[in-house]
């Protein structure tokens, strides 16, 4: 006894002769799709990560001149505070004498080294950021993270 021929599906594709499709030919075109998903979606990643390294370049180059100029903007800002200082300091010798004029000599030397010692220090943090910018980068933004959180404290 027959099943499909007393079964009325299968008596209604035996009459249209339908073009059977083999198991090569589904896999085919199912590996054929994932392919072109794959070539499409590698296409994009690159095209997404080439952004993303221009703007972390872009980054590093703003990052390094703002080093610098703060750097300059401190060892300035030194220099004035060492001129100033060393000017008063001259002023009260002139007016004082003696021993004020051996402790104005000591804030003199105080003052011309703290302004050195600053402007070694915008140096190396200016040498330090062109070495490494993106730890540059990870200490601004850990410094940030920390004034963000002790201003929202107070």
């Amino acid at each position: 006894m027959d099943q499909n021929r007393t079964r009325p599906e299968a008596q209604s594709q035996l009459g249209k002769d339908p073009k059977p499709v083999s198991v090569s030919e589904s896999l085919n075109r199912g590996k054929d799709a994932v392919g072109t998903a794959a070539n499409e979606a590698m296409t994009t990643a690159a095209s997404d990560l080439q952004a993303i390294r221009n703007d972390l370049n872009s980054l590093k180059d703003t990052l390094a001149r703002f080093v610098t100029r703060a750097s300059s903007e401190a060892a300035r800002s030194a220099r004035d505070v060492s001129s100033n200082v060393s000017s008063q300091v001259k002023d009260a010798r002139d007016t004082m004498g003696g021993v004020a004029g051996d402790l104005a000599d000591r804030g003199m030397a105080f003052a011309a080294t703290a302004g050195q010692q600053t402007k070694t220090l915008a140096a190396e943090f200016e040498a330090m950021a062109r070495r490494n910018p993106l730890g540059t980068l990870a200490g601004a933004l850990a410094i940030g993270f920390l004034i963000g959180v002790w201003g929202r404290r107070s």
